[in-house]
């Protein structure tokens, strides 16, 4: 686990709430103080911080690799921050693209011959976390001459039945 600020202040505000409800169930202040340092690492990590997952969109970042890519493709959502901010994908050739995230899931439809066009590959990168997402993750690659020249990220509606 990494300590940052946000944890920190997290944990210090479970703390002291325990502490406030803790303290009105007797007088005594160092039982009250020593069932408070036992109780607030139980009621960050089994009941403050499991909430804050699920209302929030936070998650996860890996590096990206293609091993990972083929074998989960529900969390792709995790590897493509990386690529985007970094834009390492702009200028490779279609066949390190195919090498590296398999051939395109479906392609994207180009109004100009009104079709789906070889050039416009789509990958579907799976759900981010969060309680209230019904929306689908995807990225569009737009090759020029063979090589990519633009990514689109995009998100598709989901309906569950």
């Amino acid at each position: 686990m990494v300590i940052t600020i946000g944890l920190v202040i997290s944990f210090i505000a479970v703390f002291i709430l325990a502490w406030l409800f803790i303290k009105t169930i007797g007088d005594n202040k160092w039982l009250s103080l020593l069932i408070t340092i036992v109780a607030t690492p139980l009621l960050y990590f089994y009941l403050f911080y499991p909430i804050v997952n699920i209302f929030s969109n936070y998650h996860h970042q890996k590096y990206f690799n293609s091993e990972d890519w083929a074998e989960f493709p529900e969390l792709r959502f995790e590897m493509m921050d990386q690529l985007n901010n970094e834009n390492q994908l702009i200028g490779l050739s279609k066949s390190k693209i195919a090498n590296d995230f398999g051939t395109a899931e479906w392609y994207g439809w180009d109004d100009s011959i009104k079709a789906n066009s070889k050039d416009q590959w789509n990958y579907n990168m799976g759900f981010k976390p969060g309680a209230f997402n019904m929306e689908q993750e995807c990225i569009e690659l737009q090759f020029k001459n063979d090589t990519v020249a633009a990514i689109k990220t995009y998100k598709l509606e989901k309906k569950f039945e």
